[in-house]
């Protein structure tokens, strides 16, 4: 079982890696809080293995984007009955150091509140386009995995299935 590990392992570092150079290649580094939340975790049990992928909590909606109310993606988020909370936008916003300006180039009044208004309006009209900076890491790492891997894996399962359900059989009788 040392080897199915050691896969595993690779298996979620490759995904990992991967990952968080699409997130570079899409330009999508801001805080760098998505990059750097990017994880995962491989338990080993006497029953097995299990391999956990952890993010923040937003990471769904970058991966598979957002539907607005004007255009559709094909994705479970949406913000077509009410607009995106205004903290985080403003708390972009000055990260990213973003000022409104009149034709001229001069500063307008208004300031963060508005700026933050615009972009939630445009954000709930248009959406989020998703990225699938993870989906497109997994997948692509999966198909890599070794046969043996996924029949030891299906083995495995099969096992687990026979066993639980004796087990379950002798607690009926």
């Amino acid at each position: 079982m040392l080897e199915v590990q050691k896969s595993l392992g690779e298996f979620g570092r490759n995904v990992i890696k991967q990952s968080r150079a699409n997130l570079t290649r899409q330009g999508k580094r801001s805080s760098n809080g998505l990059y750097k939340g990017l994880a995962y975790d491989l338990n080993v049990t006497k029953n097995g293995f299990s391999l956990e992928f952890l993010a923040p909590s937003y990471a769904d909606f970058v991966d598979q984007g957002v539907s607005g109310k004007k255009k559709k993606y094909n994705t479970p988020f949406s913000f077509r009955n009410k607009m995106p909370p205004s903290e985080p936008i403003k708390a972009w916003i000055k990260q990213k150091k973003l000022f409104l300006r009149d034709e001229k180039g001069r500063f307008k009044k208004g300031g963060i509140n508005s700026l933050s208004f615009l972009i939630r309006r445009s954000i709930y009209n248009k959406g989020l386009r998703p990225s699938l900076f993870f989906t497109k890491a997994f997948e692509g790492q999966f198909k890599k995995l070794p046969q043996e891997l996924l029949d030891a894996y299906a083995l495995d399962l099969d096992n687990f299935i026979d066993y639980t359900f004796q087990t379950n059989q002798k607690k009926l009788n």
